[in-house]
């Protein structure tokens, strides 16, 4: 004969039901989220959190943008020709690796041209190439290929593989620096590399959990998108590399009286600028508060509507800004490129007037 249960053991149990139940949604939704989010936003997770600037290059977009169609161990001339194509169209200019392609794959078996994605996470500390593989890639025979070509292999699967500066030139020519240094991370479908094992070091602890990794451009990022290339900064390091005060005086005069005359700005808390698969160029800009990106919607199209100081002639010799909307804390320009112009390229250096603090 059945028993039932006393009302509060069946409270207790219903509690604890709903509990469970609340749990394995919320586990479920941020599960379908790191699933779902760009490539972009997974790859800004691994960066160290000390890192300024971003450059990231979606190569698996890029050949498929300029109709490279490539297998898995695709030829030098393939390779060199499927690069000159990107360069022509300003989408290779964000990669550490464009001089190093032609060694890479005929000797590490891998390079932008069988690649998924790149970026390039640059700080104070040092810098990292993390490099996204695609989903079927044997990361032991790739450890066997670092240790054909006489890295030393680490004791721990997540360990640095030692090269050196000797070891590069005796592989091949044109290798840069940041392949001194490589750590595979299977678990992540990622190899970081480096010219510094001890930031190497630091960076696989970023990527895999154990110490901090960069969110102070969360906002700017997630704003980005899914874009060929980007790159991003934090609001520090754009308000000191594009602002206008590496113009010369007569520039930074005349910079002074347009920013007062678009009502003024504020400074940034983080700065992305991308350039989508319809070929126009996205920049995004992170605020404190959402009045201040509001105000600054207006103020920064103004700007980025006018005159150029500093970079010479009239932002509408470069691109036509196609709309400026404010989304919460993030301003964002959407700029149509003037046929022949490298905005990207041109623009992600200072002095930038739109991008000033």
């Amino acid at each position: 004969m059945l028993r039932r249960l006393p009302r509060g053991v069946v409270f207790a149990l219903a509690v604890g039901l709903a509990l469970l139940l609340v749990a394995v949604v919320v586990l479920g939704v941020r599960w379908w989220r790191d699933e779902n989010r760009p490539e972009l936003a997974r790859a800004a997770s691994l960066a160290p959190a000390s890192t300024e600037r971003l450059s990231w290059t979606d190569w698996q977009a890029v050949r498929r943008s300029v109709g490279a169609d490539l297998d898995a161990r695709p030829s030098t001339d393939e390779v060199t020709a499927f690069l000159d194509e990107a360069f022509g169209r300003d989408l290779s200019t964000s990669s550490a690796l464009v001089e190093s392609a032609a060694t890479l794959n005929r000797e590490f078996r891998f390079s932008p041209a069988t690649l998924d994605w790149e970026l390039l996470a640059q700080g104070p500390d040092g810098a990292v190439d993390i490099l996204g593989f695609p989903d079927d890639t044997d990361f032991e025979a790739l450890g066997d290929t670092l240790e054909s070509l006489g890295f030393e292999r680490p004791d721990d699967e997540d360990g640095v593989w030692a090269g050196g500066a000797d070891l590069l030139p005796r592989i091949g020519p044109g290798l840069t620096p940041e392949l001194q240094f490589i750590a595979l991370l299977p678990d992540e479908g990622v190899v970081i590399t480096s010219d510094t094992a001890g930031y190497l070091e630091a960076a696989v602890e970023a990527a895999t959990g154990e110490s901090a990794h960069l969110t102070s451009v969360d906002d700017v990022v997630e704003a980005a998108g899914s874009p060929l290339v980007a790159a991003i900064f934090t609001g520090a390091y754009a308000c000191e590399n594009l602002a206008m005060a590496a113009a010369d005086d007569t520039d930074q005069a005349q910079a002074e009286e347009l920013v007062r005359l678009a009502g003024g700005v504020h400074p940034m808390t983080g700065f992305a600028m991308a350039t989508r698969a319809s070929g126009d160029i996205s920049v995004s800009m992170s605020f404190e508060s959402q009045d201040s990106a509001q105000q600054d919607a207006e103020s920064r199209a103004d700007l980025a509507s006018g005159p150029a100081p500093g970079q010479g002639g009239e932002f509408t010799d470069r691109f036509e800004l196609t709309s400026a909307t404010a989304d919460d804390r993030v301003v964002q320009l959407v700029l149509d490129p003037v046929e022949g112009q490298y905005v990207l390229s041109d623009l992600t250096s200072g002095p930038v007037l739109f991008a000033t603090c």
